[in-house]
């Protein structure tokens, strides 16, 4: 059965709040199962709960806006306690599901999170306009789908999210597919998918840009409590740009993470390329990057007039490996181990970084028939290594081409090519620590 928003009272002028209708044409829906149509007009909703046996479907010209109106969202922070400043729990939602299934949302229209009413560049970067902008007033989720078995997102344009596009979190056997991701290219925390503690993911033929990062897998420390880790994340014929991390593994690891795959993907404009981090305990393993090609480079940093210091995490790093603590814990990180690549062709300007500490090294890791050039393409120079965030921070350094610190088992074939200027910055293939 279809049941359309606007036989629910929905109005389409993009001013009035059209959550009362949604939800009841949502509600009607679940009992049923079937389909609630969103159709073409611009409709401005508070937060919707997605149910059960629902498929949520925008057709081609219609567009859902997040009021962004704090009176509006779902507030869930309160429901966890977290002990990870990383993640960022408060801010609520638009699109809310708990402890459901067979939930889809499709269609080829759009959902608009409106985060250009919490973003504003302060021009402090020096006139590049590339540092993270500053932020102000509510940020919610684009959504938060906890626990929800047999869920399908396809097709559907988000656009502008304030912070998260698309967390899951313990969600099991998720398609994600044909996603156009099109947010803020300076905005930070607004990351394109965030697998939480899930299981059985495919995510494949999606365009992800924005200014955080592109695909996440994470395990966060109230989600960990309750689901588990993560595992077999396939990640297939995406387009990723980010001044952040296109495939990040991480920072979050309470959980362990494993059998995720990265393929056939292009990186675009990328802060870094692959990057893994450990922090918190969790061991992650059996990582497999094939057939990638892209580039990396760095961004500008700037000192905001309001909130101090901004600047993305990386320093166009094209590999990014790293297990240490975060400043201020005792907690050893767990190892990362079994990291393959072959096949990757990226243009860089900072270092493949393979870092770990005596008590949590990293082992077996391989590249084969890889492809690197150093090559300047912006304003930038090479001349630190980022860990952040991490009690090593970001420091000064001569920079090779590659750096392992406490690395065993790490095997290299391919080339590794300097070219022109970069040749006075990048001066030694490889440093071992």
């Amino acid at each position: 059965m279809v049941y359309n928003i606007l036989d629910y009272g929905a109005v389409s002028d993009g001013v009035h709040n059209n959550a009362a209708a949604i939800q009841a044409a949502i509600d009607a829906c679940s009992r049923t199962g079937g389909r609630v149509l969103i159709p073409a007009g611009s409709f401005l909703s508070g937060s919707l709960v997605l149910r059960s046996n629902v498929d949520l479907h925008l057709e081609n010209g219609a567009t859902l806006l997040s009021s962004m109106n704090p009176a509006d969202m779902i507030d869930f922070s309160e429901s966890f306690e977290d002990d990870n400043a990383d993640t960022g729990w408060e801010g609520g939602c638009f699109l809310f599901a708990q402890h459901e299934r067979n939930i889809t949302i499709s269609g080829t229209g759009t959902i608009d999170g409106q985060g250009r009413l919490s973003f504003y560049d302060d021009d402090s970067d020096g006139g590049f306009h590339e540092a993270p902008l500053d932020v102000r007033g509510l940020r919610p989720r684009m959504s938060f789908l906890e626990d929800v078995h047999n869920l399908t997102v396809k097709d559907v344009c988000f656009y502008d999210s304030a912070y998260w596009t698309l967390h899951m979190a313990g969600c099991r056997d998720v398609l994600i597919e044909n996603l156009r991701i099109l947010n803020e290219e300076a905005g930070p925390n607004n990351d394109g998918i965030d697998p939480d503690c899930c299981k059985n993911v495919l995510i494949r033929g999606c365009i992800i840009r924005g200014g955080d990062d592109s695909v996440v897998v994470k395990t966060t420390a109230p989600m960990t409590r309750k689901y588990g880790g993560s595992e077999n994340i396939v990640i297939s014929g995406c387009i990723m740009k980010s001044r952040s991390c296109a495939l990040k593994i991480g920072t979050e690891t309470w959980g362990d993470i494993h059998h995720i795959t990265l393929s056939d993907c292009i990186l675009e404009d990328c802060t870094r390329g692959i990057g893994i981090w450990s922090r918190d305990g969790g061991q992650i393993h059996d990582i497999s990057i094939h057939h990638v090609s892209g580039n990396t480079r760095r961004y500008a940093d700037c000192i905001s007039r309001n909130t101090g210091v901004h600047y993305w995490w990386g320093k166009g790093d094209p590999i990014f490996l790293s297990a240490t603590k975060r400043e201020n814990v005792t907690r050893i990180p767990g190892k990362i181990s079994r990291v393959f690549f072959d096949h990757v062709r990226v243009m860089c300007e900072g270092s493949i970084v393979i870092a770990g500490e005596k008590e949590s090294p990293i082992e077996d890791v391989s590249l084969e028939q890889v492809h690197f050039v150093w090559k300047r393409q912006g304003p930038h120079l090479p001349d630190c290594i980022d860990e952040r965030p991490s009690v090593r921070g970001c420091y000064l350094r001569e920079l090779p081409c590659i750096y392992i610190r406490e690395g065993k088992n790490i095997e290299i074939q391919g080339q590794l090519l300097v070219e022109g200027d970069m040749k006075k910055y990048i001066k030694n293939e490889i440093i071992r620590e």
